[in-house]
């Protein structure tokens, strides 16, 4: 058996098993490093990527083996285009991506569509690509940046320091012999998704006070594959229930580029809705347009739905050498439900931390460096998330919802002005009234 050091060859050269043209490195019995990441999606490999460029030691865990499927709209705003563009991925049409122009608003019968705007922060165009291979992509940069990832490592457990409490590395089974190994480093990040067992075993508890959502998707051919606008279904209604009011939450279509569209549905809070989501989206689909295409023989995959955990809903962010990022510390926006640009940036935020904590001389310089990203997620984020709350809670006012939608698609101005607002799309350092008032607003907004 190879040791620490030691390599196999990957015959295939193919992606699948470790990342492609790559050495596949077999991990000991047990290995360290200066930093632990559990879970290899876009939270996780942005902070692996921007932690090995600094010359860092990176683990990336990966309980999975890529590709794998990911239930996700597939749809990415400016901000996330902004933290790819970062990581020096090429985002071109060439390199396959749609890129798409903005957001087509439709409640009722009425719709209205308004572009990306232009600003100094984030560029002035979205993307689309499907999870599966947007996640391994994400992957193959970390590795190209020098991190180490191993596929098919599912975490079972953290390493202790039995004096103090504190992480010290992870327990693993391998591949699907299921070979017990051992990783420590001085610091771990949790990236393990919304389920997060590391963080639970960690005593990181889930805030009740928060709303989860779900998302459920499916994919079907349609000839409005290339659609330059991400589309959001605001009236949001059971079909088997005409006489309901609105859900909370929206359906989406997104052209795909490649003969499919997306085609889901995002709820926003699951605790003030009994529903069959499942069912709820065939019927929603029957409902589509006949332009659409849509007929059950043009179902490429089946229904699939995840939770979408939103508001920072998991505590603390860091204590005891453990850092969360995305999904495991619940950084969906709980007023929009997108979450691939916030577990991207705090990917980001946690690897910039740990980067200041390592260079720290002693214990407390460290660990004093480590606590401040709960505070540096806290000042990108509550303000923002408590708009959120407040937006999606009109939900539990149909009557209030309905007109504030129908003033909306009334007055363009006051919808753009909206949902930059609602999708943080704003430019902190504009002279421009519009962009001062929506950063102010952000950023008075209760937090707690």
């Amino acid at each position: 058996m190879p040791g620490p050091e030691q390599t196999v060859p990957d015959p295939t050269g193919e992606v699948g098993g470790q990342l492609a043209g790559r050495e596949r490195p077999v991990a000991a019995a047990e290995e360290g490093a200066d930093v632990i990441v559990v879970g290899a999606g876009p939270a996780g490999s942005t902070a692996a990527a921007h932690l090995a460029r600094t010359g860092l030691d990176v683990l990336l865990l990966e309980k999975s083996v890529f590709p794998r499927e990911k239930v996700c709209g597939d749809g990415l705003t400016p901000r996330a285009v902004k933290q790819l563009t970062d990581l020096g991925i090429d985002v071109s049409e060439e390199a396959g991506w749609l890129h798409n122009r903005g957001l087509r608003l439709i409640a009722g019968h009425r719709s209205i569509e308004f572009d990306w705007p232009e600003l100094s922060a984030y560029p002035g165009y979205g993307l689309v690509r499907r999870r599966a291979d947007f996640d391994e992509l994400l992957a193959r940069k970390a590795a190209s940046a020098g991190a180490r990832v191993v596929e098919g490592a599912n975490v079972t457990g953290p390493l202790l320091d039995e004096r103090t409490g504190r992480i010290t590395g992870v327990t693993a089974k391998l591949g699907e012999e299921r070979r017990p190994v051992a990783y420590r480093a001085p610091v771990v990040v949790a990236a393990d998704g919304n389920s997060t067992r590391l963080s639970v075993a960690m005593r990181r508890h889930r805030r009740t006070d928060r709303a989860m959502g779900v998302a459920y998707r499916t994919y079907f051919t349609s000839p409005r594959h290339d659609d330059r606008h991400l589309e959001a279904w605001l009236d949001l209604r059971d079909p088997g229930n005409p006489a309901g009011g609105p859900l909370p939450g929206y359906a989406w279509v997104f052209g795909m580029g490649d003969g499919t569209v997306n085609v889901g549905l995002g709820v926003l809070d699951t605790a003030r809705a009994e529903v069959d989501w499942r069912e709820l989206l065939r019927r929603w689909c029957e409902g589509l347009p006949p332009e659409y295409g849509y007929t059950p023989d043009a179902v490429t995959e089946p229904i699939r739905g995840a939770a979408l955990p939103m508001g920072l809903n998991r505590r603390p962010h860091y204590a005891d050498g453990l850092l969360l990022i995305g999904d495991a510390g619940g950084t969906v926006s709980p007023g929009t439900g997108e979450g691939i640009a916030y577990a991207m940036e705090s990917g980001r935020y946690a690897a910039e931390t740990i980067v200041q904590a390592l260079a720290r001389r002693t214990d407390r310089g460290r660990e004093l460096a480590l606590q401040a990203y709960p505070q540096a997620l806290r000042s990108a984020y509550a303000g923002y998330f408590a708009l959120g709350r407040l937006a999606a809670g009109m939900l539990d006012r149909p009557g209030l919802f309905g007109a504030a939608g129908a003033a909306g698609l009334g007055r363009p101005a006051l919808l753009n002005a909206a949902f930059r607002l609602m999708l943080n799309l704003t430019e902190p350092n504009s002279r421009d009234a519009l962009d001062r008032l929506l950063h102010l607003i952000g950023r008075l907004a209760p937090g707690k």
